[in-house]
């Protein structure tokens, strides 16, 4: 997808996805502990970044949260927004084998 504006150019997929951890990091005061999603958009990138929100003990009912994460081309953050909280030991009912 070129971008005909000087210093416009998309960034590889892997520094998006570092981008998105870091900028999110400082936004949140919280570390994200992963990029579940990664894709580029008409707008740049757009990432779902798994942080944790809550530590509990056990760990299994520690609380994450999902966000989605909005990026220029050039990994710039523009938008964020939680999708959902749910326990790290939860998994997604429409994950699963399809036949």
């Amino acid at each position: 997808m070129p971008d005909n504006e000087p210093g416009t150019e998309r960034v590889p997929a892997p520094e998006a996805m570092r981008q998105a951890s870091e900028q999110l990091a400082e936004l949140l005061g919280r570390r994200p502990e992963s990029v579940s999603a990664l894709k580029p958009t008409d707008d740049g990138w757009e990432a779902e970044v798994e942080v944790l929100e809550l530590e509990r003990i056990p760990e299994t009912t520690s609380v994450m949260a999902s966000y989605e994460v909005a990026m220029d081309p050039a990994g710039r953050l523009l938008a964020y927004k939680r999708r959902r909280r749910y326990t790290r030991a939860q998994l997604d009912r429409n994950e699963g084998s399809r036949s």
